[in-house]
């Protein structure tokens, strides 16, 4: 399931039986959107209740990922005009960073391995990503 795009052409994407809280998801595509220039301070998001149709889960899902990340500073909400994606960069020390990024990987190795992908494949993939070219083997 995915919502329609924003004027900055990103999109939610689900995943309902990755076992990871649909809060979380948004969570994190918003940080990985900044994170990869895809959102930018001043960008909109879609209103809660935009958010919740097009994605087809209950309002207070949301509000709860909003709220968090408006509490981490990464959002601004103007009553009225909507959600905003706010001029702060996300605040950690570098020790939080290194910490929060072996999470990140360790996770993701553990379910591309779950579904059967090997560590070269993956980082293949993230190369591909991040516009790297391909190494030859």
């Amino acid at each position: 399931m995915s919502s329609r795009p924003r004027s900055n052409g990103f999109r939610f994407l689900l995943d309902l039986h990755s076992g990871m809280p649909v809060y979380r998801q948004i969570m994190d595509q918003v940080r990985g959107a900044i994170a990869s220039g895809a959102l930018a301070p001043g960008d909109q998001l879609p209103t809660v209740r935009q958010l919740a149709v097009d994605l087809e889960i209950n309002p207070n899902t949301v509000v709860r990922a909003y709220r968090e990340l408006e509490l981490g500073g990464l959002l601004e909400t103007h009553q009225g005009t909507g959600t905003f994606i706010g001029a702060q960069k996300m605040k950690r020390s570098d020790a939080q960073r290194e910490r929060q990024l072996a999470q990140i990987v360790g996770d993701c190795v553990a379910r591309a391995g779950a579904a059967g992908f090997t560590v070269d494949e993956l980082i293949e993939e993230l190369r591909g990503l991040s516009g790297e070219p391909a190494r030859k083997r």
